[in-house]
């Protein structure tokens, strides 16, 4: 909405702040800085995440209780601002943060969103007119506060407590789906693949046990990133000298906070750092990313595995979930693991978007930090998803081709591996290429040239002895 566009309504009332009068819609709970800003920044459809909003109410109530705990705020407003930013936790208010991501580098403006939503609100409460700053937006929701140390703290919070209710149990969900096949499979040997073409046996299950290893990698990655999200900027105040606030202040928040999160914060031990610098965002993407190119990797062998159904690989056979072709009738593509291929290439593009945000540092600010939450936001929120879906509508409906599996074994010429320690790898390439021109297997030429005993052949042409360490020692290919 422009500024003509709020003068000329009829519901309106003016609010003023440093800079002047200014029309803002009667009904709205934010005041006059909300409506500068969302005349300043007509940029996208793109807003500040929930789960970030939801910080910002646990932060300003957790301020009230400290600061009426410090004789710092009296009871009547402490106890308004508390049901008010409450009712902003629970979701009730989300409506009234309107403000586009792309906006002042330090979310001043959604600081201030917040602040003058939970003025206006418990002004009310206690019998007010919104707008008539009863409850001011600064000198009391704001106490001790400023936009430069509560947008990253909210972000932190956001950020991990997303992690630890939505990424955690999908991962955890995903590794077991993963983990389950890796025993389901495990007397299932098939071929083995490098760089695309054939190679030495391996176990379905040992292909399935190495993707549940990627994840649990994963969770202990996710673990990390919340670890460095735990040190926040709250008590620094504008620049990192904790102006205007008590000293006892951050450390009392996060007590409270830590509680009604079930994650672990605590006061920054250097607030220059932690004000001036989103190392810890950045470290954080990066062990999503991390996490983006393992699923990469899976969904994509995923789909190789399950190619076919006739002419592919066709080693595993995928739940079928709806109709692949709008022309080829009864076609089935792996749709499931395309969806999570485009999750982790955005998570990916996000990473960069974060890595930006991170070196837009100058001295004692750091001023991309909206974008950097959205895309990290969206980012742990993209993972989770997509992790809980491919468990449920892919990993967990897997099922085995065994048959398949045991046909292409005794048509790789890589077999030829398990009889170079005895034959000497000269002789064993010259077998494999023997068995590639005559169209034989290389225990059909092994057996025609008679470069070994029968029954030593069976015995090193075990495919599944193949699978195990162990045996005679010598060169295992590359």
């Amino acid at each position: 909405m422009t500024k003509n566009q709020i003068q000329q309504s009829a519901s309106t009332r003016i609010e003023r702040d440093t800079m002047g009068e200014l029309a803002v819609p009667a009904d709205a709970y934010y005041g006059v800085q909300t409506a500068r800003a969302i005349e300043n920044f007509p940029i996208s459809p793109l807003r500040m995440p929930r789960s970030v909003i939801r910080a910002m109410g646990m932060i300003k109530r957790a301020a009230a209780s400290v600061n009426q705990s410090l004789g710092l705020l009296d009871k009547k407003p402490a106890d308004a601002i508390r049901q008010a930013a409450t009712e902003v936790v629970d979701g009730k208010l989300d409506a009234e943060f309107p403000v586009d991501i792309f906006q002042t580098g330090s979310g001043t403006s959604t600081n201030m969103n917040a602040n003058e939503v939970i003025s206006n609100r418990a002004t009310e409460l206690l019998g007010g007119a919104r707008g008539s700053k009863l409850v001011h937006p600064n000198d009391h929701v704001n106490l001790g506060q400023s936009s430069n140390d509560v947008i990253p703290t909210a972000i932190h919070i956001a950020a991990s407590e997303v992690m630890q209710q939505q990424l955690l149990p999908a991962l955890t969900r995903l590794r077991k789906a993963l983990g389950r096949k890796a025993r389901e499979f495990d007397k299932i040997v098939k071929i083995g693949r490098t760089h695309l073409q054939d190679a030495t046996p391996v176990r379905l299950g040992q292909e399935f046990g190495g993707y549940a290893r990627q994840i649990e990698l994963g969770i202990q990655r996710v673990k990390r990133a919340q670890e460095a999200l735990s040190e926040v900027a709250l008590g620094g105040t504008a620049v990192g000298t904790g102006l205007n606030c008590h000293p006892k202040f951050s450390a009392k928040v996060m007590a409270i906070v830590s509680k009604e999160t079930g994650c672990s914060f605590k006061e920054a031990k250097n607030h220059f750092e932690a004000q001036s610098a989103q190392d810890s965002l950045v470290e954080a993407s990066g062990e999503l990313r991390t996490i983006a190119v393992s699923l990469m990797k899976i969904a994509n062998d995923i789909r190789w595995l399950g190619s076919g159904p006739r002419c592919g690989l066709g080693e595993i056979n995928l739940p079928e979930t709806q109709p692949g072709s709008s022309i080829m009738p009864g076609k089935v593509n792996p749709v499931i693991a395309e969806s999570v291929t485009m999750v982790c290439a955005q998570v990916i593009g996000n990473d960069v978007t974060v890595t930006i945000g991170g070196q837009a540092a100058n001295f004692e600010l750091i001023v991309m930090m909206p974008v950097m939450a959205y895309n990290l936001l969206q980012s742990i929120e993209l993972l989770a998803a997509a992790s809980n879906n491919f468990a449920a509508k892919c990993i967990e409906g897997i099922k085995a081709n065994e048959e398949r599996c045991k046909s292409l074994i005794e048509q790789s010429l890589a077999m030829c591996t398990a009889l170079a320690p005895e034959i000497g790898y000269e002789a064993a390439a010259k077998l494999a290429k023997d068995a590639y021109k005559s169209g034989k297997t290389v225990r059909e030429m092994a057996k025609e040239q008679k470069v070994l005993p029968e029954k030593r052949l069976t015995q090193l042409l075990d495919p599944w002895r193949m699978t195990e360490p162990g045996g005679p020692v010598g060169s295992a290919g590359g």
